[in-house]
């Protein structure tokens, strides 16, 4: 069995595993349950417009990661990140107690209060997550860590949105939902208590007041490191195109390939598997190294397939309102599907080394400001996508041609990261070679 598996078994890393699982899980529920309450029963919150307020509420959630991902980023060098995790959880009861009075309420403002609030629980957890990492686990077992809580981090928002749209259709949806979101609090706090303690690596820091200043000061710090600031670069462009598929989905499902709810749900099914399973594969392929020579492969996977995923697109639609079983007895279809699932094999063979390689790279006493600095520049180019989405709507472009876009400049983003640091693209070649021995471990031009 694998090491990564074999983790799953140690104290060191399962509950920490379990609690950002269910961690993440909940996030999914609790906004799903909202939007979807939102779009379909807006009458019975507010009498505000709902195609509004569904655009609102995603940026309200990352509104936390721009105002408070310095100082958790602080909090999370100088003090121990069991103790912050486990205060996180306990933050996290207390939330879903306010989100639940206002399922059962009717009441907006509690839930949007809610909303911003579990935004802020996961802006103090990523830093502590990923800074974790490094403290417990062996060079050669980050590879393998990264992949789980990949996996498990995308298998959690696949079930959350399934089960909190699920819920909020529910005759007694408020009661299910609330029920839910608080069991599931309760069950991460429970997995945080099994974290082991995991000592300060600045425990003389002095926390600044000033969130503006401190996020200057990180991203400035983050940018002294080239290969680092641009894996950090890196990771958020695969936000950003993430983002821009998801967003989609949809309408994609629905304009594009006329199918009903359920192809939604089967597109991000496929593509959350896919990450899922490029993420676990990543050890295996790397040889339980941090092989940045797979990054380049993602970026070759992801541009491939985005592009045919076009090509794809102008299959046949099912019919309006199809079932995903009358969509998959389309042959043509099963294509699309694939493009789908290996957009996710190889997102998660591209950011899982990425991850590893900043953990690796960062000064010790200062990789959870590092990850902190990255949740800054992911939430940016999430925003980003949403914008340049619009943007090219504006233009004329179609939802299918938005993706052939977004492959296109996913070649040039790459291409420009791996012109500025060449090792990226010497390790890939050796990669290839089946000579990974022989290259360094650092660039020499690394700063």
């Amino acid at each position: 069995m694998s090491t990564q598996f074999q983790l799953l078994r140690e104290r060191r890393f399962r509950p920490l595993f379990f609690t950002q699982f269910l961690g993440a899980f909940n996030d999914n529920v609790f906004k799903t349950a909202l939007v979807t309450l939102v779009a379909f029963r807006a009458g019975q919150l507010t009498d505000a417009d709902p195609r509004t307020l569904v655009t609102l509420l995603p940026g309200l959630f990352i509104l936390p990661f721009f105002l408070f991902s310095a100082t958790s980023g602080q909090l999370a060098d100088k003090l121990d990140k069991s103790r912050i995790a486990r205060a996180v959880k306990l933050f996290e009861i207390a939330v879903m107690a306010l989100a639940a009075w206002g399922f059962l309420a009717g009441s907006l403002w509690q839930l949007v209060t809610a909303l911003f609030l579990m935004g802020l629980h996961s802006t103090v957890f990523g830093p502590v997550k990923y800074g974790y990492l490094p403290q417990h686990l062996a060079t050669d077992e980050l590879i393998g860590g990264n992949g789980l809580i990949e996996m498990g981090t995308f298998v959690a928002i696949l079930l959350g949105e399934v089960l909190g749209a699920w819920l909020a259709t529910m005759p007694q949806g408020a009661i299910a939902t609330s029920a839910t979101v608080v069991g599931v609090a309760v069950l991460g706090w429970w997995a945080s208590r099994g974290i082991p303690v995991t000592p300060p690596v600045d425990p003389g820091l002095r926390v600044g007041a000033n969130f503006a200043a401190e996020t200057w000061r990180n991203l400035r710090f983050a940018r002294g490191n080239r290969v680092v600031w641009l894996s950090l670069v890196g990771i958020s462009w695969f936000w950003f195109y993430g983002a821009t598929l998801l967003a989609q989905f949809p309408v994609y499902a629905k304009d594009v390939l006329g199918g009903d709810e359920s192809v939604f749900i089967l597109l991000l099914t496929i593509f959350s598997v896919g990450i899922g399973a490029g993420s676990l594969l990543c050890e295996r392929l790397s040889g339980r190294r941090v092989e940045i020579g797979l990054v380049p492969f993602g970026t070759i996977g992801l541009t491939l397939f985005g592009v045919d995923l076009y090509f794809a697109s102008g299959s046949q639609a099912a019919g309006a309102g199809a079932h995903f079983t009358q969509f998959l007895r389309e042959p043509a279809h099963w294509r699309l599907l694939a493009d789908l699932a290996l957009l996710g094999v190889f997102g998660g063979f591209y950011i899982v080394p990425l991850y590893a390689l900043i953990q690796t790279r960062s000064e010790k006493t200062h990789q959870s400001r590092v990850i902190a600095a990255n949740n800054i520049l992911n939430a940016a180019f999430m925003v980003v996508s949403a914008l340049a989405s619009m943007l090219l709507f504006a233009a004329g472009l179609s939802i299918p041609q938005l993706f052939l876009a977004t492959a296109l400049a996913n070649a040039a983003v790459g291409a420009s990261i791996y012109a500025i640091v060449p090792e990226f693209t010497q390790r890939f070649v050796a990669w290839v070679s089946r000579r990974p021995a022989s290259m360094p471990e650092r660039y020499d031009d690394a700063r």
